[in-house]
Order: C-alpha cells, then structure tokens, then sequence
C-alpha cells in the first residue's frame, strides 16, 4: 500500500502541468464570451422574437471550429496549447448552445412555438452544417496550395 503523502506528491506534477492548459482555456474562454456578450447587445432579439444574433454566433463560431480542427490536425502541428485556448476557450465561449436552449424555451413558454421550433431544429442543423462545410472547403483550399 502506498504512503498518503506519496500519493499527493504524484498528484501534484499531472496539477502542474494542466495549468497551462486550464489558464488558456480561461483565458479563451473569456475572450470568446465577452465576443458573444458584444453580438448579442449590438443585435438584441426582442421579446418573443426569433433569436437570430445566438443563431449567427453559432453558426460562425462552428465554423471557425471547423477551420481551425482541419488546420490544426491535419495541415500543421500546432503548439499544444493552441487548440485549448482557440478551440475550447475562445470558440467555446463564443458559441453558446446554453443560451440557445434558454431562447428555445423562453420562446415556447412565450406562446411563440412557430419560432420556438424554427429555433430548435434550426440551430443545430445550422451549427453542424457549418462545421462540416467549413472543414471541407479548409481541406479543399489547403489541398490546392499543398498538393
């Protein structure tokens, strides 16, 4: 069996050196969040309104998503802190399925289902057909340049 303090002091350096990581993922995070924050209060959806700003912010983050997966997996080797700080922080911030769910519901609970629905079917398809139509045009262009 082993020491309790033995125990601790493996612990520490797997703690250590997931600092890095988790400082750029928050620092990201904040980045893209304070972005959506800005969208959202430059193009307010009124009240009962379909939310097109979140649906927009969705949308784009997904795809800068899409680009940024094919240029960092498969083009380049990028700095391993790069895809927590761009992909998880700054563009995970930035898309906002949270806040698309609340609008979903806020909407039905409203009495505007057409737009409840529109928003809940739309959103999703949206999001996924940017990510894949934004990898796919990524690898298209890079193949041309690279060949």
């Amino acid at each position: 069996m082993t020491a309790p303090e033995n125990e601790g002091r493996r612990a520490r350096p797997g703690m250590r050196a997931q600092a890095p990581v988790l400082a750029a993922v928050a620092l990201g995070g904040a980045a893209g969040a304070t972005a959506r924050y800005a969208a959202t209060l430059g193009w307010p959806a009124p009240a009962g309104a379909f939310p097109w700003t979140v649906l927009g912010v969705n949308v784009a983050g997904c795809a800068a998503i899409g680009v940024l997966m094919v240029i960092v997996t498969e083009v380049r080797t990028a700095h391993p802190l790069v895809r927590p700080f761009l992909g998880t922080g700054v563009l995970g911030g930035f898309t906002t399925f949270s806040t698309y769910a609340v609008d979903v519901r806020d909407l039905l609970d409203g009495g505007h289902q057409a737009a409840g629905a529109a928003c809940l079917v739309a959103t999703p398809v949206a999001a996924l057909a940017a990510v894949w139509t934004a990898a796919a045009a990524t690898r298209r262009v890079l193949v041309r340049r690279h060949p």
